[in-house]
């Protein structure tokens, strides 16, 4: 096991002993308030069910997440004090959480067992947090008060804060990235679908401390209407990826470039993106320009040889990019996918930077190609070097050897 991955297996591991020790101490003590167990393990269990596996969705489960979090919030039932603790939550969240998981498991669709950390982690923070204060700590007696109310609030942020660290952890050990960039995306993508969760959470609690469990299907709801069309629109975004991808392929299918080049490229300047910091938003932008930034190839009567623009002059270069571009823009692709194909082939300093990354991994996935032996791509990267002075970055020829390194430094593989 090595020292970056150590973080991961500490997190899945307290994560699973927590989740243990609380069922068995559930189960041995018996279930206090079993009619509230059941309906919030109910709604925990349909928001795990109706989840779904997208890349990038920050929360893939709010319903599940809302309804977790509302239990672990929960202090009174229609006026009645409730004396559930946190091995009780952590118990309910985890057995609902593994139910609604079996037909993602079945179909081997996410990662079930990071999500699974994190709910239990981040919903035991929660109630260890909150239940011992309120029911030995006196806040039950300035619970109509402004004080309830700021200790709410500062809890939901310090939650909002717990997940974000652990899931740019749970993402850092997994892939690598730079841990700074990824927490930062976290600690972004919380101001949408996160807020929604934390108020809804909140709001369940407290609806359910004055009206009952009647409470929980009406607050339940607005976020599963959210779930349902959050679900609609990620698949609308995988729709449209697969059209950019099918418009890159054209290039390839004609002939005038190497198959699996485009997707080479755009999954090199991606992770080279990311190695830089750039935001999720502009990762995209990035990604969807390298896959189209040949297109333009196609105004050429006779095909490049293997499709290396990156020899020919300076004023055949920026003639095809600006074709390319306009080609893009025809497509209906976003306007700054187009501007970042049009510029790729001008001086690097009046380049954006989504710009100068495609044009240094397009550089180095040619060379490399050219290069036979062992020793290709360090050539290829070291011929990148030496032209930095002219015709590439140093920033993102360096942020490229850093991925290289971590990838073991080897050369895309053709087809």
């Amino acid at each position: 096991m090595t020292a970056g991955r150590l973080p991961l297996v500490l997190a899945h591991a307290a994560a699973w002993l927590l989740g243990a020790g609380s069922l068995a101490h559930t189960l041995w003590h018996g279930l206090e308030e079993p009619g509230a167990a059941l309906a919030f393990g109910v709604l925990v269990g349909a928001g795990e069910l109706g989840r779904w596996s997208g890349s990038g969705e920050r929360e893939p489960a709010p319903l599940g997440a809302a309804g977790a979090l509302a239990y672990a919030l929960l202090a009174e039932t229609a006026g009645r004090a409730t004396h559930h603790g946190v091995p009780q939550v952590v118990a309910v969240v985890l057995a609902a959480s593994l139910a609604g998981c079996v037909p993602h498991v079945a179909r081997g669709r996410g990662r079930t067992t990071d999500h699974l950390t994190r709910r239990l982690l981040t919903v035991g923070f929660t109630a260890v947090c909150f239940q011992p204060l309120f029911h030995h700590g006196g806040l039950q007696q300035h619970r109509s008060g402004p004080a309830y109310a700021l200790i709410a609030v500062a809890l939901l942020v310090l939650t909002t804060l717990c997940d974000a660290v652990l899931a740019a952890v749970l993402a850092h050990c997994r892939t690598r990235w730079p841990f700074g960039p990824l927490l930062r995306d976290e600690l972004r993508g919380r101001r949408g679908i996160g807020s929604a969760v934390c108020a809804t959470g909140a709001v369940m609690s407290l609806a359910v401390a004055v009206v009952g469990l009647w409470a929980l299907p009406v607050f339940s709801l607005p976020l599963l209407l959210t779930q349902l069309s959050y679900r609609r629109y990620a698949a609308v975004r995988t729709t449209y990826r697969q059209t950019i991808a099918s418009l890159a392929r054209a290039t390839e299918i004609a002939g005038y470039t190497p198959p699996g080049h485009a997707r080479r490229v755009a999954e090199l300047s991606r992770a080279v993106g990311r190695e830089m910091g750039l935001t999720e938003p502009e990762l995209t932008v990035l990604e969807h320009a390298a896959l189209m930034h040949d297109i333009g190839q196609l105004s050429l009567v006779d095909p490049v040889p293997a499709g290396a623009t990156a020899r020919l002059p300076a004023e055949e270069q920026r003639r095809i990019a600006l074709l390319g571009g306009a080609v893009v823009r025809q497509t209906g692709v976003d306007a700054e996918v187009a501007v970042v194909v049009e510029r790729q082939a001008d001086p690097y300093r009046e380049q954006p930077v989504s710009a100068r990354i495609i044009r240094a991994v397009n550089a180095y996935e040619e060379m490399s190609r050219e290069e036979t032996g062992p020793g290709g791509p360090l050539s290829a990267l070291e011929r990148l070097r030496l032209a930095c002075a002219r015709d590439y970055q140093p920033e993102v020829v360096e942020s490229l050897a850093r991925v290289l390194q971590r990838d073991g430094l080897r050369a895309p593989a053709v087809g």
